[in-house]
């Protein structure tokens, strides 16, 4: 007999559009038997467990509650989507030193309260907020993931897979780089059925500059939402809770994330998209893309695009 305890339980930290979209998704997935939700605006998460609860009955039963940071004592995963949101102008950086602060506010406690389990950053910049939250915590790498470029990634195969009238899920091509203004697509190395995106493109009359246009509308979607409806929300819940899956489940998935470098890629010290194997224990490793020398140049400057925002933020808060 084991005293392993029968649940999965998951906290999740910020109850605005990502937040409650990502409970829902959780909700219709019947994932993990135990949902706190923890916001400042404690009214919101009260009315969203009551709101959420109801829907146990077509999905999978679930303790859903409003909580505290010290409820997170016995989580087997922390999901933090609370920061200030993106406004129509601004940049995902521009967010830095607003997010830092509140990050900081919310790592502590969660770890005060002896949580043992995986944190897993969706605020922006959240590769900068992945980082601040590795380093807040005091956690092993593994155990820190952010959401990285899991959305970007699903962007651009949506945005392939309506061009070459194949099914998304079909397309295996990764955003790579930050989250945000200096990612890339790794097109030399995409398929489709193990056949290379661009013998493809090419095939199919479809043009370097319209792949690239592809890129570019991509890595500039999240623009296009907000300016149309204020906010993003339904597919970057949707990656997050996939994500989760993963680790609440054990699966081993390839998935596109917010991972630590030791050295791939020839990087180190820094949170960056690239696809890693994710599994209970956390990121289990990191997939190394081969890329080209185009794209090496390419994420080794988005690397440091972000190291040096993440300095300029750690040091402001610092002082």
């Amino acid at each position: 007999m084991t005293n392993a305890k029968k649940f999965q339980k998951v906290m999740l930290v910020g109850d605005g559009a990502v937040g409650s979209a990502y409970a829902y998704a959780m909700m219709q997935q019947g994932l993990a038997e135990e949902l706190v939700i923890v916001d400042v605006v404690k009214e919101r998460t009260e009315g969203d467990a009551l709101d959420l609860e109801d829907a146990q009955v077509f999905t999978a039963p679930k303790n859903v509650y409003s909580g505290e940071y010290s409820d997170a004592t016995d989580a087997d995963l922390v999901v933090i989507t609370a920061g200030a949101p993106q406004k129509p102008g601004e940049t995902r950086l521009d967010l830095v030193n607003k997010n830092l602060k509140i990050l900081s506010t919310i790592v502590k406690p969660i770890v005060d309260s002896g949580f043992d389990g995986i944190f897993l950053v969706a605020a922006n910049p959240v590769d900068i907020l992945t980082y601040a939250t590795w380093k807040f915590s005091g956690f092993p790498k593994n155990k820190v993931i952010g959401s990285g470029t899991s959305l970007d990634t699903s962007r651009l195969r949506v945005a392939l897979a309506k061009k070459l009238s194949v099914d998304p899920r079909s397309v295996e091509a990764y955003i790579m780089g930050e989250h945000g203004d200096s990612e890339f697509a790794a097109y030399d190395e995409a398929t489709i059925g193990s056949k290379p995106l661009r013998a493809i493109a090419k095939e199919n009359g479809i043009s370097d500059d319209e792949l690239l246009k592809i890129e570019d509308e991509t890595r500039h979607k999240a623009y296009e939402i907000i300016n149309r409806k204020g906010a993003t929300y339904y597919g970057v819940a949707t990656a997050l809770m996939r994500i989760s899956k993963a680790i609440l489940r054990n699966e081993n998935a390839v998935l596109p994330v917010g991972a630590p470098l030791d050295g791939e890629y020839g990087l180190s010290d820094v949170f960056i998209g690239t696809p890693a194997i994710i599994n209970a224990d956390g990121i289990a490793s990191v997939v190394e893309v081969p890329l080209s020398d185009n794209e090496k140049a390419q994420m080794a400057a988005s690397a440091e695009t972000l190291k040096k925002v993440t300095k300029d933020g750690m040091d402001a808060l610092n002082n």
